[in-house]
């Protein structure tokens, strides 16, 4: 699955942050873009283990039985 992501350079961090757009508060940052996209990929992961481990009714949007983490594409 592909998830949006919003790149941007913070000046105050000296880095970029990576902000999955889909996945309300899933933010993650890097010193590069590369480090950046790597950082996302690996909070995209985690977040979706958190909702998936959440019954039905908390879960802040649906997630399907079947789902998997993909590529986030940057260019």
């Amino acid at each position: 699955m592909r998830y949006r992501v919003y790149y941007y350079y913070d000046p105050d961090y000296k880095g970029y942050v990576a902000d999955a757009l889909d996945l309300v508060g899933c933010v993650s940052q890097g010193k590069t873009i590369e480090e950046a996209k790597t950082n996302i990929k690996e909070a995209i992961k985690a977040y979706l283990d958190v909702e998936k481990d959440k019954s039905n009714g908390e879960k802040s949007y649906f997630l399907p039985e079947e789902s998997f983490i993909g590529e986030v594409a940057v260019g």
